[in-house]
């Protein structure tokens, strides 16, 4: 999975990039100091995983990953090439969902690229570059459709889903704020579209909001209201506490989150989002010889789940082996598991389920 942060300059994008992957992008209270996007790999956070490393004190531990991606900040016209606006399209499109992070706090010492602080602001700017970009890419597609047409009047159903986005961009409406149907969300798939890509709102709020009543941050409430009408998400992160954190081992990071009276940090809740977001979730194998887990999407069948391992377990698939990671935490071992009952043998039809700890059968 790989998300691409983006955000105007000296909203704190890079310094929660730097605080999330301790990649060490350059951080500057000036615009376009990062060129290049960043990438940073993530570990992603499962107690599930530790509990299993435990039992089996394996060679190897393999936790999932995800790939954050610092995109280079933009600034009003970047989609007729202002700034960094081409490089910044161009990177955008390799990515499967947007961290934008944007600004919920005031702070004299750090310049707002626009003068002063308003997300609500921000967020159009940086949506109105992408919608421009769509424009450009619909009006293409249209016009192909139309030629066709002369010759194939099937594809109606798809020139009306089309021209109907269209007349939502037009308006300053994202693409990803429309309803559609099955058939539709297909038509829509072989267009690349900007503005289709979920997003997750990261609320960059200060210190002292980290434990507070976020009801009585204007700016956060603001971001909040706004995702609503496009069906995002939005996380409150104080980009400043995540690069501290970033700087603690396992121990001190408990004792740190204690003290601010928080439970997890911006990082687990961006994660857990991301997850959600994409329909993302991890099914776990386990032996002496490592503990991993593996992401699928949600109703991912037995075979095709496999097939993240390796082709040749698809393709001979036999069958599944399955117990729930709580079973096997209740019993102590697989052996015990078993002894209950609590393992089952599953086939070609099994949904995979979050958690489900998998020994596949198969033969090549």
């Amino acid at each position: 999975m790989k998300l691409g942060i983006v955000g105007l300059p000296n909203v704190g994008k890079s310094t929660l990039f730097n605080a999330l992957t301790n990649a060490g992008a350059q951080s500057a209270n000036y615009p376009f100091c990062t060129i290049e996007p960043n990438v940073g790999v993530v570990a992603v956070p499962d107690s599930r995983l530790d509990a299993l490393a435990k039992m089996y004190n394996p060679e190897l531990y393999t936790p999932a990953v995800i790939e954050f991606v610092d995109i280079a900040g933009l600034v009003r016209g970047a989609s007729k090439g202002e700034g960094l606006g081409n490089k910044f399209l161009s990177h955008i499109r390799e990515v499967d969902a947007i961290v934008h992070v944007v600004r919920c706090f005031e702070n004299n010492d750090i310049i707002h690229v626009d003068g002063n602080v308003n997300p609500i602001r921000d967020v159009e700017t940086i949506n109105l570059e992408l919608i421009f970009s769509d424009i450009e890419i619909l009006e293409r597609r249209i016009d192909s459709v139309k030629k066709a047409m002369k010759g194939d009047k099937t594809l109606a159903p798809k020139l009306d889903v089309y021209e109907r986005v269209m007349a939502a961009l037009e308006e300053g409406k994202t693409a990803r704020s429309l309803d559609y149907t099955e058939e539709e969300a297909v038509y829509m798939s072989e267009v690349a579209l900007l503005t289709t890509k979920p997003v997750i709102y990261a609320a960059n709020i200060s210190e002292g909001d980290i434990s507070s009543d976020l009801s009585q941050n204007k700016y956060y409430q603001s971001v909040v209201d706004f995702a609503k009408t496009e069906k995002s998400e939005v996380i409150p992160v104080c980009a400043e506490i995540e690069a501290e954190i970033a700087e603690l081992d396992d121990d001190e990071k408990e004792l740190f989150l204690s003290d601010l009276g928080i439970e997890e940090s911006g990082l687990d809740r961006l994660i857990k989002a991301s997850y959600s977001l994409l329909g993302l979730i991890s099914y776990l194998t386990a032996g002496p010889k490592e503990v991993r887990a593996w992401t699928i999407v949600k109703g991912t069948k037995a075979p095709q789940a496999a097939g993240k391992i390796h082709s040749d377990f698809e393709k001979g698939f036999i069958r599944a082996e399955i117990v729930s990671f709580d079973d096997l935490m209740e019993c102590g071992s697989m052996n015990a598991a078993k002894e209950k009952g609590l393992v089952r043998s599953e086939g070609k039809e099994y949904v995979i389920a979050d958690g489900d700890i998998v020994l596949f059968r198969f033969n090549v």
